[in-house]
């Protein structure tokens, strides 16, 4: 970084005073390259939980600013990080989709709990924090809690970690969450990246209202329950879908949403082949059925528009309800499921199925 340097003058108190040169932003007196061949990350001379990290771009023939100089352009306001739970959001492609106190957190955490050590070392190294990590998945999670919880008890500052995105949506994170609430120790949301706001903002579809489902359940029978609940939604919808299972997902959506209802399909976000594909259900089908896609997706359906709302008769209404118990529905399911396509009360709805099939309801317990 440059200096001023400025000689010693004397200047006459009869003189008037030249007005104050107004400081400029320090990258403007920092001479970088915008592009530049290195990514360092510097942190302050101060105690760990004190400092703030901050990205220094560097090229060969410009030297790096020395920790003091960052000290004077960029004074930390921050405190110290007190003791707690960190869920801090991470990049879900672009590793530049990242803030600043996210750095700073991880770079002053105790321990980095992650969900798969070896992609996240990649994210660690890449900023140059060198911060423990420990293993935290959904197959470990319920053996690792009592050993975190223990951390947390005697003042560690814990960082909770993804692979990609927030912690604790779909992914590992809500019960340790939800127990650390139970015991009274702070959890400090760092927010981030997510894939659900990406992709809805960048949709087209409506934002004012929408259901985030994520994931479907593996099983057939409540796989199709959600989707029949989710198509009579006037929300739009949003879906994770492993690639995979994306044929599958569109051929089931497309018999119950109906080939008309617009969808989009995020994929690949915030990475060099992002794509967003738009277009109706049926469309979809026709279009990925030939080829499986590649990398995560994001997938939106718009809601059941209003005007398609229905208003059954007694009669109409009955033989929804049948239908839907002769499928093996339970009593409440059918319930839940018929009062989501019509503008009657639920609870007028599960007087008359009690009325009609009553016998069924024992099935409820189920």
């Amino acid at each position: 970084m440059l200096f001023r340097r400025c000689h010693s003058i004397a200047v006459p108190f009869s003189t008037p005073l030249p007005p104050p040169l107004r400081r400029s932003p320090p990258w403007f007196r920092c001479p970088v390259s915008l592009f530049p061949s290195c990514i360092s990350l510097f942190s302050l001379t101060s105690p760990p939980r004190t400092s703030i990290p901050f990205l220094s771009f560097s090229s060969s023939n410009s030297p790096a600013a020395s920790d003091s100089q960052i000290a004077e352009d960029f004074p930390s306001k921050q405190g110290p990080l007190k003791p707690g739970l960190y869920l801090v959001g991470t990049p879900i492609g672009n590793l530049e989709d990242i803030t600043l106190r996210a750095l700073r957190v991880l770079k002053s955490a105790d321990v980095i709990l992650s969900e798969d050590t070896r992609h996240s070392g990649k994210l660690l190294q890449y900023y140059n924090i060198r911060t423990p990590l420990l293993s935290y998945h959904k197959f470990n999670e319920s053996q690792r809690e009592q050993v975190v919880l223990k951390r947390l008890q005697g003042g560690e500052i814990v960082a909770l970690i993804s692979d990609a995105g927030t912690p604790g949506i779909s992914d590992p994170g809500m019960e340790l969450a939800k127990l650390c609430v139970e015991k009274n120790i702070p959890v400090i949301p760092v927010p981030g990246p997510s894939a659900l706001v990406a992709a809805l903002s960048a949709s087209g579809l409506p934002t004012n209202e929408f259901t985030f489902v994520g994931f479907l359940p593996k099983h057939g029978a409540t796989r199709r329950e959600r989707l029949m609940v989710s198509a009579n939604n006037p929300t739009t919808q949003v879906f994770f879908v492993p690639p995979h299972k994306l044929c599958q997902f569109l051929e089931e959506t497309c018999s119950i949403f109906g080939q008309s209802r617009r969808c989009v399909i995020a994929r690949e976000m915030t990475k060099l082949h992002e794509e967003f594909w738009r277009g109706t259900i049926g469309e979809a089908q026709e279009a990925f059925t030939a080829h499986q896609p590649k990398g995560e997706i994001t997938l939106l359906i718009e809601g059941m528009k209003v005007s398609e709302v229905e208003t059954f008769s007694e009669s109409q209404l009955e033989n929804e309800l049948g239908e839907l118990i002769s499928k093996g529905h339970s009593l409440s399911m059918a319930v839940k499921l018929v009062a989501t396509g019509t503008s009657m009360k639920r609870k007028a709805i599960y007087s008359l199925a009690l009325e009609k099939f009553g016998k069924h309801g024992s099935d409820d317990k189920h």
